[in-house]
């Protein structure tokens, strides 16, 4: 598939998702776990991101950084639903939309412990959100958003490996938007 076709297919893929992933539709459960990363631009940057730092890394890293990731999405639930308190969760969410942005866009390649304890880091951060806003069956629900983050990974993945070769610069101009979203979401 050429790229031209392939980057509006992604896009409008996330439309009719986003469109019923706020709350109020009365889903719980695997529903609401599936629809709850597409239901903020915080969580739909940071899995999207994920997915593209994961690709422009060394071969090693290209599953760990994700798979690092939806480990501590988990642990971070597990730390919510439990009663666990974690500080300054909303702050750390909006970094990491902020600086996996940064490292996107300098097409930063942080040594293996580095990148992998960051991955986990922010993950912690959403999957302590996710944990906060569970409804209805919690295996369900982590069923649901560990699935729907490993999508965006994978979308974020394939995007950036569909225009790594022809088009360099547009993930890195992937990454500075994400920079700029994590920015206003910082104030």
């Amino acid at each position: 598939m050429k790229t031209r076709h392939f980057l509006p297919l992604l896009a409008l893929t996330l439309l009719p998702g986003a469109a019923f992933a706020h709350p109020g539709h009365g889903e719980n459960g695997l529903i609401a776990g599936l629809l709850h990363p597409f239901g903020g631009a915080d969580h739909l940057l940071a899995m999207l991101a994920i997915g593209i730092w994961a690709a422009l890394q060394p071969r090693a890293l290209k599953l760990a950084v994700p798979a690092t990731f939806l480990a501590a999405l988990l642990g971070g639930f597990v730390l919510a639903v439990s009663g666990a308190g974690l500080p300054q969760v909303e702050t750390g969410i909006a970094l990491s939309v902020l600086l996996l942005g940064l490292l996107i866009a300098g097409a930063v390649r942080l040594p293996a412990p580095v990148a992998l304890a960051l991955s986990a880091a922010f993950a912690l951060c959403h999957g302590y959100a996710h944990g906060l806003e569970a409804s209805g069956s919690l295996a369900a629900f982590a069923a649901g958003f560990l699935a729907a983050s490993l999508a965006l990974h994978l979308g974020g993945g394939l995007l950036a490996a569909a225009v790594q070769q022809r088009l360099p610069l547009l993930a890195r101009s992937a990454g500075a938007a994400i920079a700029a979203g994590g920015a206003l979401l910082m104030i």
